[in-house]
């Protein structure tokens, strides 16, 4: 090949002035414009033309296949693991099942608390999800119940409306998340990306840590904002009682030191090269530490027995008794009764509120809310799925009856728990099956610990949130973040700042805004390879390649940019469509018109390796006078410039 005339001194092509991304590629080094970050493929391709009809006769399908015999164990993974359950598996369940349950009582008792109900509804969403989920659930890991974030969503989501709401809020979360399972809905998860999530549970964490002061120091508080609940602490703040604070900081620092203890280790790295002894020591010291929640709420259940005992209060009269602390007080004895959710109610002045009505009482969060949940849940399976493929869609299925059936027990909404998991995971369990023994076991609390629940100060339940949700803060990714990509901190500071600031379901939509902003804005901005390449007849000519498929936000910026070069270089145009994989009416019109501009100003512009399926959406707005010059193999660029340069000489003449 002989020398490009770009390569000599004399020829060197002008300098091009862009931006200051943009800089100028002598010789046969490419110049880049734009953005690289998203690269979207499209692919055309003749799809069958779709409406009602058609969608109701493939969710038919869907429903109708989920039921043959073959898919049967695929909606009821228990099928698969059950005939292979030996007594190994058992041991390692109940072990498990108990610790858990162990560590979900006090928990849905202060996350009920949380959601502005009283500790027995935590209790009530923690024993029949937990029994389902063995049945339909596909991780052995995630224990069914209330958590932390899906609790405070309750909390803004019911506002001081009450345990009927917050029992139906639980079956349309259910019904939510399990027709999002059947029509595979499942991809709306997709719109929350990782900084995102972290910036939502960062804030989240502090909302739930500053919402759960007003119990540690002894006083009244309310607000679904960082500042409303500021607010409304500093308003009654006169008003503190030391017996709370010096209990409720006491079940902090015991519940921390207890979590330390748990992750020390005595002996070799290598549990087999350990002693029986040293096995025995750190087995006790991480069930202690794994008990930590049990055993506080254990000894200040008796404190608070002594202190109302000795003060000779009735505990069955409705006023609190005269101790240094506040405790929970007259809890209902027994299992909840089984009953539909109330899709209606009748107000104190006989009015009745419709079931419409009670939605909008509730708002966004309606909608929000189990998509969080989902979030929480397939979080988990990711987790422990140690890089096996997840079923989604069935775990979406399984969250929402563990919801639907939670909600005919009078439960709030709940979710899989990462603090319970890794108990779960810690004490060896096998299978779901564990989640029969916990789910047992708080129904054995129903059934026979209530009246002693009366004596649980409420800062030890503040205490046992705190400890668990101050380790949510996601301070360690922010570093990861900046490094890897630092415009993705924008979304995760705008979320954490929106959910700290404003609700948490328009928080987490801003979140998934500036993400799309960020995505729409990149695919507005494609990447454009532009460099003087010559032929063997020594002919200079301009490569231009885009690197993604041509759609309306980026047609109209690419036009631009192969004018404003074109007309600087003024030597015949190439653009290579090797990357462009699908294209959209705007573009086709751009594409036309910028044929024209080249054709009247007698400019060459060809199309190399233009993907058929792009060749008739740009035909589907061809005018009679509209030629689009195409090419496939590289070699013939050198043929069809000779071809053309010479008709024009020609026509000169």
């Amino acid at each position: 090949m002989p020398p490009s005339p770009c390569s000599s001194k004399s020829n060197r092509l002008p300098d091009i002035t862009e931006n200051s991304a943009d800089t100028l590629v002598y010789d046969r080094e490419i110049l880049n414009i734009g953005s690289s970050d998203f690269i979207l493929i499209d692919e055309v391709s003749v799809k069958e033309e779709k409406n009602v009809k058609t969608y109701c006769t493939q969710i038919a399908y869907k429903t109708k296949s989920a039921f043959k015999r073959k898919n049967i164990p695929k909606r009821l993974p228990f099928l698969q693991w059950w005939p292979t359950y030996t007594k190994e598996n058992c041991i390692g369940d109940l072990l498990a099942g108990i610790t858990v349950g162990l560590t979900l009582i006090p928990q849905s008792m202060s996350f009920a608390a949380l959601a502005g109900l009283t500790p027995q509804y935590g209790l009530y969403g923690s024993f029949i999800g937990s029994i389902m989920y063995v049945f339909l659930g596909t991780c052995k890991e995630v224990p069914m119940g209330p958590t932390a974030i899906v609790s405070l969503m309750t909390y803004n989501t019911l506002n001081g409306l009450g345990p009927v709401y917050g029992t139906l809020l639980c079956f349309l979360t259910g019904v939510i998340q399990l027709i999002m399972g059947v029509v595979g809905l499942g991809f709306l998860i997709d719109f929350i990306s990782g900084p995102v999530n972290a910036g939502f549970t960062s804030a989240v964490a502090i909302l739930i840590v500053v919402s759960q002061v007003k119990d540690i120091i002894g006083i009244r508080a309310v607000g679904s904002t960082l500042l409303d609940i500021v607010v409304s602490l500093f308003k009654d703040i006169e008003n503190f009682r030391v017996g709370d604070i010096i209990l409720g900081s006491t079940c902090i620092v015991v519940i921390l030191l207890l979590r330390m203890l748990a992750l020390i280790h005595i002996g070799s790295e290598e549990d087999s090269q350990r002693t029986k002894f040293q096995q025995i020591i750190n087995r006790t010291m991480w069930l202690i530490g794994t008990f930590r929640n049990s055993i506080v709420i254990i000894v200040t259940t008796f404190i608070g027995f002594v202190y109302v005992s000795s003060s000779g209060h009735d505990v069955t009269s409705n006023e609190l008794p005269p101790i240094p602390f506040k405790v929970i007080g007259k809890i209902p004895a027994g299992l909840p009764d089984f009953d539909f959710p109330k899709f209606s109610i009748t107000r104190d002045n006989g009015t009745t509120v419709g079931f419409f009505e009670m939605v909008s009482d509730m708002g966004s969060g309606v909608i929000v809310l189990p998509i969080i949940a989902l979030i929480e849940n397939l979080s988990i399976c990711k987790t422990f799925s140690l890089g096996k493929p997840i079923d989604a869609t069935q775990e979406l299925l399984a969250i929402g009856l563990c919801n639907i059936g939670n909600s005919f027990f009078h439960a709030f909404p709940g979710t899989g728990s990462f603090s319970r998991s890794a108990v779960n995971a810690g004490s060896g369990v096998r299978t779901p099956m564990g989640g029969l023994y916990s789910g047992i076991l708080v129904i054995v609390a129903l059934l026979f610990c209530t009246p002693y629940f009366y004596y649980i100060p409420k800062s030890a339940l503040a205490a046992i949130i705190i400890a668990a949700v101050i380790f949510m803060v996601e301070i360690r990714v922010v570093k990861p973040i900046y490094r890897s990509k630092k415009s993705d901190l924008i979304p995760g500071l705008g979320t954490f700042i929106a959910c700290l600031l404003l609700h948490m379901e328009l928080g987490i939509l801003i979140g998934v805004g500036l993400n799309l902003i960020s995505i729409l804005y990149h695919a507005a901005r494609p990447k454009l390879s532009i460099r003087v390449n010559t032929t063997r007849s020594g002919i200079n000519y301009l490569m231009m390649t885009p690197d993604r498929c041509l759609i309306f936000p980026s047609v109209d910026y690419v036009r631009n940019i192969i004018i404003k070069h074109s007309l600087k270089q003024n030597l015949p145009v190439v653009i290579d469509c090797s990357h462009i994989y699908g294209a959209d009416f705007t573009a086709a019109k751009v594409i036309e018109l910028l044929t024209i501009d080249f054709s009247r100003r007698g400019q060459l512009l060809f199309f190399y390796n233009l993907k058929p399926s792009l060749v008739n959406v740009f035909e589907g707005v061809r005018p009679k006078d509209f030629n689009i010059r195409l090419f496939y193999e590289s070699r013939e660029i050198d043929q069809l410039l000779l071809k053309h340069m010479a008709v024009n000489n020609t026509s000169e003449d």
